[in-house]
């Protein structure tokens, strides 16, 4: 195992919307069955934001708090938040900035991160560089998604895959052996058009391929949905989590035998159980609540880590491997101990 590390996680925390969303819903609605979609991701049910009103902001905030509250720290103690999402409020401010209204984190600078599904790693390794330079001491770190407003009824193949939720940690530097021991991040724009939403951006406002079609009877721009080529992300995403498991591990200075517990990105339980198999850990060290979460992009790592910690199965000492995979493509792991 390599040197002491840099940054430790001091509290975590996360906030799912109450509303729940089943297969069985979705059958009433779209031409789809829960067989179909519980075989093919592995997902049974979702939490969506659905009419109860709240933004990207909303979540982060509950989760942040719950962060915070339990780092045993005050809003005003946090000197920095960085926010990874891909559906933010608005074009600008960023969403952080409302995060930071909200907590009464007066202290703080804040600003977004932009790496769809890895984003909350990709937020942990600039975190990790200001700890390091001592710029900061106290990080909120959150991941947070309201994808299902991205997602289109009318194309079941993605519409079934997406919740909504935030995951938030607080991070300090490490004071002893604990923390983020490795880390490893990587994107591919080659592949960017396999994965993709235009949302607000610029490019929506040029020619694109097929834009007649971009707009259904209603009058909705279908260009702010989530576009995906779904066989060709998958099986980039199988070795590109895999890469990200070896480097993160590699940078670590450990091994497999070294794991106690494995966190994947909840995105497709085939991707998952691939990973598994490749770090050769038991079914009951490994993290899987995509069952009834789905797919919560950016949040679902910061989730589900709080969700095994809260659980009792990370314990003090236990060597985690986080890895994610997305739109970018991008892709990237992490190694903490406990």
């Amino acid at each position: 195992m390599k040197s002491k590390p840099v940054m430790k996680i001091a509290g975590t925390g996360h906030y799912l919307p109450e509303n729940i969303l089943t297969n069985k819903d979705l059958e009433k609605i779209m031409d789809t069955t829960d067989e179909w979609i519980t075989q093919r991701v592995g997902i049974k049910e979702r939490r969506v934001v659905g009419d109860s009103g709240m933004s990207t902001s909303d979540m982060a905030t509950f989760a942040a708090r719950a962060a915070i509250e339990n780092a045993g720290l005050k809003p005003e103690d946090i000197d920095a938040i960085i926010l990874a999402t891909v559906t933010p409020d608005m074009n600008f401010p960023s969403t952080a900035i409302f995060v930071q209204k909200n907590l009464g984190a007066v202290n703080a600078a804040a600003f977004d991160v932009s790496a769809a599904c890895t984003g909350w790693i990709y937020a942990m390794t600039i975190a990790e560089g200001y700890i390091m330079s001592g710029k900061f001491k106290n990080i909120l770190v959150i991941g947070a998604e309201f994808l299902t407003s991205l997602a289109d009824i009318n194309d079941r193949a993605t519409y079934v895959l997406f919740g909504d939720g935030a995951g938030a940690v607080v991070v300090q530097p490490a004071d002893n052996d604990h923390g983020m021991i490795g880390s490893y991040i990587k994107s591919n724009g080659e592949l960017a058009e396999l994965l993709w939403s235009y949302g607000g951006g610029t490019r929506a406002n040029k020619k694109v391929p097929d834009q007649e079609k971009m707009f259904d009877e209603n009058g909705f721009d279908k260009r702010s949905t989530i576009r995906m080529e779904g066989n060709k992300v998958y099986k980039y995403a199988v070795r590109a989590m895999i890469e990200s498991a070896e480097k993160a591990m590699e940078d670590a200075g450990i091994t497999e035998e070294d794991l106690t517990f494995l966190i994947p990105h909840q995105a497709n339980l085939r991707i998952i159980d691939a990973i598994a198999e490749r770090v050769k850990l038991h079914d009951d060290k490994v993290m899987r609540n995509i069952q009834y979460t789905g797919n919560t992009s950016s949040a679902s790592i910061p989730v589900a880590l709080d969700q095994a910690i809260k659980q009792g199965r990370i314990k003090k000492g236990d060597v985690v491997l986080a890895a994610a995979f997305g739109g970018g493509f991008t892709w990237g792991g992490l190694v903490l101990k406990i």
